[in-house]
C-alpha cells in the first residue's frame, strides 16, 4: 500500500530524472495539435535525437495542451523557455541544431504576448508541463498529496469547509455553490453514495473539459477522490462522450495506473477508505449533460430528464445520494486543499471566485484555451489575450454559454466576466465556450443555428421543448429565407416565453436564450429581414434564396 513517503519519493525521483536532461522538448499531444500532425513531429524529433546520439541529455516528451491552438503544432523547449509554433516534421533537425543557441526566428512564438502573460493557471497549471499518461509525472507536481492531506490529516467536515470557504461554484453552467452541494450529500443518510464527474461536454465551440482530461487526467481523479472522502462515497463514475476517444483513452490509462500505485481503489494510503472509479461512455446526446438524464444513462436507461425534486444529492444513482460536478470543478479541488479555501476565494470578484477556463473560438486571431481570474473583461479576453478580430474586422457579438447562452453586442465589451454580470446582460457563463463573431455574422441566422441544435438534441419527453423549439426554428428559417413578416417577431416572443417557462429541464428552459438575446440587442436585423427582406450582413440564406427566385 502507498505511503506518503513512497509517494514523495516517486515525485522526487521523477523530478530528478527530468532535471537530469540538459534540454527537454515538449510536444503538445492534445487533440488540437494532434489534428495538425504533432504526433508525427514528436516521432521525427525522437528519431533525430536518436540519430545524433543525444538520448542522455535531450528528452522528447508529449505533453498536454499548451493553449494557443490556432498556432499548432506547438513545441516548447525547457528549461530554455522557448515556444515554437506551426512546427513541421521537416523542422526536427533545425530544432535539435538550435538547442543551446539562438531560437529559430521563423518558428518562435513569443511567450511575452498577452495570450500567455495574462493567464492565471489553477486548473491548467500542469497542462503543457506533464505527460498526461504518466502518473509519476503528475506526482512530481505534488500530485495526490492533497488526497493524502484530506484523507489522513483532515476530517470530512474540514474538507467540506475548505470547499465552502473557497466560494467555488460549479463550472458546468449553472454556477451552483459547490460547497453547498457537497454539504447536502455529506449530510444525506445511507452507507452507499456516489461521486459522478459530468464530462458530457457538448456545447458548440466548447473544448475545455476535453482538453483537461486529455492533458491532466489525474487532476480530475484526485478531485473526485477528495470529494468521495468529504461526502462518504466509495464509488465514482466519469460520464464521458465517446466522441472524445483521446480523452477516453487517457482517463482509462490514468485510472489503471492510479489503481496500480494504490492512490485510487482499495485501502488508499493504508486506510480503510476505498474509492473505485469507472468510465461510462455517452452516445453524444446533448441532453445527457443534464444531471438527471446523465444518471439515467449511467443506469442503462434512456437519457431523459426527470422532474426535480428529489435532487440527485438526495436521490441519485439507483436511488442513492449522488454528488455530480463537472471536470473543471473537480480540477479545482486539489489546489484548494493544498493552499486553502481562503487562497482560492482571494481570486476573482464578488460571488464569482477563482479562475475560469474559456475556449476561445470563432472570428478571433488567437483561438485556444485560456484561464483567467473571474471578473476579467470581455475586451481584455478578446482584444488582448485573443489578439483581436481576424482580418481586423469589427467585433459584432460574443456567444457565451453555448446553446443555452446569449449573444452580447459591443456595448458589453467592458463587462466583467462573472456569473451575475452575465445573467444581468441576458447570457450565462455556461461551461466556458466563447464564440466571437465579426460584422459578417447575421444574428438572425446565428439564433437559427443554436435553436436548430437544441431542437435536434431535445429528448422529446416534454411537449414545450419538443414542439416549441421546432416552431421557433421553423419561424427563424422562414425569416432567414426571406419569407418572414413583421408578425413573426411577435410569434417568436410568445413561443420563446412558452418554451422557457414550461419546459421540463434546463435544455428546453434555456433554448430560447439565443433568440431572446439577439432580438433584444439586434432587433434592427430582425426587422430588416421581416420588413425589407434583406440581410444587413449578407450572410444568411436569404441571399441565396433571392438569387434562386430571379
Amino acid at each position: 500500500m502507498m505511503t506518503i513517503e513512497e509517494l514523495q519519493d516517486i515525485g522526487r525521483l521523477e523530478k530528478e530524472k527530468q532535471e537530469g536532461f540538459r534540454h527537454r522538448i515538449h510536444v503538445c499531444v492534445a487533440a488540437g495539435c494532434l489534428s495538425c500532425q504533432s504526433g508525427l513531429v514528436k516521432d521525427a524529433l525522437e528519431k533525430e535525437v536518436s540519430r545524433r546520439g543525444l538520448e542522455s541529455w535531450c528528452q522528447v516528451k508529449g505533453v498536454g495542451c499548451l493553449g494557443l491552438c490556432s498556432a499548432g503544432p506547438l513545441v516548447s523547449i525547457e528549461p530554455d523557455g522557448v515556444l515554437y509554433k506551426g512546427v513541421e516534421v521537416s523542422d526536427a533537425s533545425d530544432i535539435l541544431e538550435s538547442l543551446g543557441g539562438s531560437p529559430i526566428s521563423r518558428l518562435e512564438c513569443s511567450l511575452e504576448q498577452p495570450f500567455f502573460r495574462k493567464r492565471e493557471k489553477i486548473v491548467l497549471e500542469n497542462c503543457g508541463k506533464i505527460d498526461p499518461e504518466s502518473v509519476e509525472d503528475y506526482i512530481s507536481e505534488n500530485g495526490y498529496e492533497a488526497l493524502y492531506t484530506a484523507l489522513r490529516l483532515m476530517t470530512p467536515n474540514e474538507v467540506v469547509d475548505q470547499v465552502v470557504r473557497s466560494g467555488l461554484r460549479g463550472r458546468g453552467g449553472a454556477g451552483f455553490p459547490t460547497g453547498l452541494k457537497w454539504t447536502t450529500v455529506a449530510k444525506a443518510g445511507g452507507s452507499i453514495k456516489f461521486v459522478v464527474c459530468n464530462a458530457d461536454e457538448g456545447d458548440p465551440g466548447a473544448f475545455m473539459d476535453r482538453s483537461v482530461l486529455e492533458s491532466d487526467p489525474h487532476r480530475v481523479l484526485e478531485g473526485m477522490a477528495i470529494a468521495a472522502v468529504a461526502v462518504g462515497a466509495s464509488y465514482g463514475f466519469i460520464y464521458l462522450r465517446a466522441e472524445y476517444p483521446l480523452a477516453v483513452k487517457r482517463i482509462r490509462t490514468a485510472i489503471a495506473r492510479a489503481e496500480r500505485l494504490g492512490v485510487i481503489g482499495h485501502n488508499i494510503f493504508n486506510t480503510t477508505f476505498s474509492f473505485d472509479v469507472k468510465v461510462r461512455l455517452g452516445a453524444g446526446a446533448f441532453v445527457c449533460g443534464e444531471e438527471t438524464a446523465l444518471l439515467a444513462s449511467i443506469e442503462g436507461r434512456r437519457g431523459s430528464p426527470r422532474p426535480r425534486p428529489p435532487y440527485p444529492a438526495e436521490h441519485g444513482l439507483w436511488g442513492y445520494p449522488t454528488l455530480i460536478n463537472n471536470v473543471e470543478t473537480f480540477a479545482n479541488i486539489a489546489p484548494i486543499i493544498r493552499k486553502g479555501g481562503d487562497w482560492f476565494a482571494s481570486i476573482g470578484v464578488g460571488k464569482s471566485k477563482g479562475t475560469k477556463v474559456f475556449a476561445l473560438a470563432g472570428h478571433v486571431k488567437n483561438t485556444g484555451l485560456i484561464e483567467v481570474p473571474m471578473g476579467t473583461s470581455l475586451r481584455e479576453i478578446i482584444y488582448e489575450i485573443g489578439g483581436g478580430i481576424q482580418g481586423d474586422r469589427r467585433f459584432k457579438a460574443v456567444q457565451s454559454g453555448g446553446p443555452s447562452g446569449g449573444c452580447l453586442p459591443e456595448r458589453f465589451l467592458d463587462m466583467s466576466m462573472d456569473y451575475e454580470s452575465l445573467a444581468q446582460a441576458g447570457s450565462i457563463m455556461g461551461s466556458g465556450g466563447l464564440i466571437i463573431m465579426d460584422e459578417s455574422s447575421c444574428m438572425v441566422d446565428v439564433a437559427r443555428f443554436f435553436v436548430e441544435f437544441c431542437m435536434t438534441e431535445s429528448c422529446g419527453k416534454c411537449a414545450p421543448c419538443r414542439i416549441g423549439t421546432a416552431q421557433i426554428y421553423n419561424t427563424l428559417k422562414k425569416i432567414t429565407e426571406g419569407e418572414g413578416k413583421p408578425s413573426d417577431l411577435e410569434l417568436l416572443d410568445e413561443l420563446c416565453d412558452l418554451v422557457k417557462n414550461t419546459s421540463l429541464c434546463g435544455l428546453g428552459q434555456t433554448a430560447p436564450n439565443p433568440v431572446l438575446s439577439t432580438m433584444k440587442y439586434f432587433l434592427n436585423e430582425y426587422k430588416a429581414h421581416t420588413d425589407d427582406h434583406t440581410c444587413p450582413s449578407c450572410a444568411c440564406r436569404m441571399n441565396n434564396h433571392a438569387e434562386e427566385q430571379k
